[in-house]
């Protein structure tokens, strides 16, 4: 499974100069390669983020997630999400299962890694006590 240009570039500029707020991607079976499917501006929020996702399919995504620290240090974190619902097609689910080590190589920085069935398993809270 190949990863678009485009898929590492939108990375990058959430990574490096802060244009997005999340980047979901999924696998485009035809060119059998990871592509962008949706990017969220910086202003967008978590539910934002969530309510992106489908309820019945397998994505990845990227949640570029700001908090402040205890000492009051603004901080970031880059999660990569392995999104696959209890609900979605086995095979969806196989071909995500599969390609996930090989896309998540392509993106070098990511802080924390969540695999989430459900949305409880990504809850912001989940999200904000792995940061800490």
């Amino acid at each position: 499974m190949g990863v678009a240009d485009h898929s590492k570039s939108t990375y990058l500029e959430l990574q490096r100069k802060k244009v997005h707020r999340y980047v979901i991607f999924k696998i485009d079976e035809k060119k059998k390669e990871v592509v962008v499917e949706k990017t969220g501006g910086p202003a967008e929020s978590y539910d934002d983020f969530t309510a992106a996702l489908p309820e019945n399919d397998c994505r990845y995504a990227i949640y570029d997630f700001d908090y402040v620290t205890s000492e009051n240090c603004q901080k970031s974190k880059i999660f990569f999400i392995a999104w696959s619902p209890s609900v979605s097609r086995i095979r969806a689910k196989m071909l995500y299962a599969t390609s996930k080590d090989r896309f998540r190589r392509e993106l070098q920085g990511i802080h924390y890694e969540i695999q989430a069935t459900d949305p409880t398993e990504m809850d912001l809270e989940v999200i904000r006590d792995r940061a800490n």
